[in-house]
């Protein structure tokens, strides 16, 4: 990685939380198609038979998804597209033990809305949407409070997002 890119700061948090949803939109093909051989595999016919393989499956498959993009380039489909680059604290490419400990300890974006469904008891699917996007929203706010604007599971993970927009622009005034 140049060294530019361990000067780069974090991108704006509106374009990091656009970055999650686009993710989230091409995650979700790829995760019914996951469900999908999952079912035809195990002979499953109702959803709620053998869920904990299934559930199983998707923590995998979003594993190998992350975990080999973030390895391969730190940049997943919508990373590209955000012009978002995950790199180790110094600007280095991430290993895929590095981009795997990442993965895990990015599962904290949940942390809030599972407490907050736990100790309300929640079992109807608004509560409990609810909680989920205000979670998301409290954990991604909290990125405030870091003084590099990181989230806390990059900072856990020896890692960091970049701004590659704003690389390319001072290696472009360089020239």
């Amino acid at each position: 990685m140049s060294a530019e890119a361990g000067d780069a700061r974090a991108p704006a948090l509106l374009r990091r939380m656009a970055c999650f949803l686009y993710e989230a939109m091409l995650l979700f093909g790829v995760l019914m198609l996951a469900g999908w051989l999952y079912s035809i595999v195990s002979g499953q016919r109702h959803a709620l038979v053998g869920r904990g393989g299934l559930q199983a499956v998707v923590f995998v498959v979003l594993g190998a998804y992350f975990g080999w993009f973030w390895a391969h380039g730190g940049q997943t489909l919508a990373m590209k597209a955000w012009r978002i680059r995950v790199v180790t604290r110094d600007g280095a490419a991430l290993t895929a033990s590095r981009a795997l400990v990442r993965y895990l300890l990015a599962w904290a974006w949940f942390v809030p809305a599972l407490a907050w469904i736990a100790a309300s008891d929640l079992h109807r699917p608004a509560p409990i949407a609810l909680a989920v996007c205000g979670g998301i929203a409290a954990y991604a706010l909290s990125s405030r409070l870091h003084p590099s604007r990181q989230f806390w599971h990059d900072v856990a993970a020896g890692t960091r997002l970049i701004d590659v927009a704003a690389v390319a622009g001072r290696h472009n005034r360089v020239r």
